[in-house]
């Protein structure tokens, strides 16, 4: 029995139909910006991590995803000591209760050098100050800021963070303070991706048609 050409068609455009729930996707899509994030930041992150896909993820943690198991834990690689945790907030307005369960059920059981609240809703005042008292860094993304990778933008220039000893080496060669370099605001998107802290130094690398290969430095401020 042959089959026509429309027919033909309707299977191969048929492929491209996701039939899953649109909020698996978009758990899927912003878990898998955060591991490498994670893995870009220096973190250990298996590659077997980042690269499931969203067939496996669906099998794992269902249409409608537990966000308690959506949760990440990595050791950077150069410092085991240094233990980023990121955590799912609910669909629901993050309100202080939030904030107080999970001091009191993780900050307080686990030493963190840096906590990431992936948020789905807009996040109260009074969370905020709540915030503002955990011990360690404390990140706050909106999950609608997560579901592309900003870096893997072929627009985008190549960022690499200096270390301390680069940092130094690269004022005394221009004979230049740090306040006469460049800047790249902390709340910068690249500079959110990062982690960058005030004072940071990173080498900024562009590789287009029109800008050929030339690199730039740029503070964190």
């Amino acid at each position: 029995m042959e089959i026509d050409a429309e027919e033909k068609l309707g299977n191969c455009l048929s492929s491209f139909v996701d039939n899953g729930s649109t909020e698996s996707h978009r758990y899927y899509l912003a878990r898998r910006t955060l591991l490498e994030m994670l893995r870009d930041r220096g973190y250990a992150v298996p590659n077997s991590e980042i690269e499931v896909s969203l067939q496996e993820f669906r099998d794992r943690h269902g249409q409608t995803p537990d966000v308690d198991t959506l949760r990440i834990s990595a050791l950077h690689r150069d410092d085991p000591s240094l233990k980023t945790l990121v955590l799912f907030c609910a669909p629901n307005v993050v309100k202080v209760n939030v904030i107080r369960a999970i001091v009191a059920e993780i900050i307080s059981r686990d030493k963190l050098s840096r906590l990431i609240l992936v948020v789905q809703n807009k996040i109260t005042s009074q969370a905020l100050k709540a915030v503002d008292l955990i011990s360690c860094k404390v990140e706050i993304f909106q999950i609608l800021n997560l579901l592309v990778n900003i870096t893997k933008h072929e627009l985008k220039p190549k960022h690499q963070l200096l270390t301390d000893e680069e940092k130094e080496s690269l004022l005394q060669k221009y004979s230049i303070e740090e306040k006469q370099l460049p800047r790249i605001l902390q709340t910068d998107a690249i500079a959110r991706y990062y982690g960058l802290e005030k004072g940071q130094v990173v080498k900024v690398t562009y590789n287009g048609e029109l800008t050929q290969l030339h690199s730039t430095y740029r503070c964190v401020w």
